[in-house]
């Protein structure tokens, strides 16, 4: 059967990647460079998605690293509840998941009411934003973690356990090192997940406003031409990351 040359393969490819770039090309024809510039409000809310982002991805990796190493390493018949409750936030919009936090967070909730008589508020503050960036990007970073360790054979860890090496040790030393790149991939998706959290956002944590919630106020109060110079922040900020993964990972042949 013959093979297609490299470029007839390249034409399999164009439509699909016109139809994901023109908006972006159009957006950049759109922006009003000549007047780019950012409110107190915007620089604002720049600082709080980073700082608390930052947090979160703190949780997330706190979280969903054992989480994630478990459900690659661990085979029982009720196994795929735990693969739907991973999947079960991925499936949902993210408006709902911001109601059903509320429902448990919110000053009324079951883990709301009492933590809020100690003090603690988890709508509309810095931990409720941390917690809801966090729930938005744990199910991400669970799935493509748990692949990653998935791709670690696990006679390298029965290796390293003749030796006298303990699960601890093992885990450090040869799982993680040998799945860095995995988990790196996965970190800047929920890195991304998390700085684009919208609907969560919009119901536990209107406040302290993000930058998604900011480019949705901004587009309210002033007008399309409003969120530009915000919008291109956000694709700065967002994007080295993951970037920077796939380009480490092109140069050691796995990408």
């Amino acid at each position: 059967m013959p093979r297609r040359r490299p470029n007839e393969a390249w034409l399999l490819a164009i439509p699909a990647l016109l139809f994901l770039i023109a908006p972006f090309i159009a957006l950049v024809f759109a922006t009003p460079w000549a007047h780019f510039s950012l409110d107190r409000g915007d620089w604002s809310a720049i600082g709080v998605s980073l700082g608390y982002g930052a947090c979160a991805m703190l949780l997330v990796i706190a979280l969903g690293t054992p989480f994630a190493w478990w459900l690659a390493r661990t085979h029982f018949p009720a196994r795929w509840v735990a693969d739907a409750i991973v999947l079960l936030p991925l499936l949902s919009p993210p408006l709902a998941l911001g109601i059903v936090l509320e429902t448990l967070y919110g000053p009324y909730g079951a883990a709301g009411a009492p933590l809020a008589r100690l003090g603690l508020l988890l709508t509309n503050s810095a931990p409720a934003f941390v917690l809801a960036l966090t729930y938005g990007a744990l199910p991400f970073f669970v799935v493509l973690a748990r692949a990653a360790f998935e791709g670690v054979s696990p006679e390298y860890e029965a290796l390293a356990r003749t030796l006298g090496k303990s699960q601890p040790t093992i885990f450090f030393t040869v799982t993680l090192p040998l799945a860095r790149v995995g988990l790196g991939a996965a970190l800047a998706i929920a890195w991304v997940r998390a700085l684009g959290e919208f609907g969560i956002c919009l119901i536990v944590a209107y406040f302290p406003m993000g930058i998604p919630v900011r480019i949705w106020v901004n587009l309210q109060d002033v007008g399309l031409g409003a969120v530009f110079p915000l919008l291109w922040v956000f694709y700065l900020v967002a994007l080295p990351l993951p970037l920077w993964l796939g380009l480490r990972a092109q140069r050691r042949g796995i990408a």
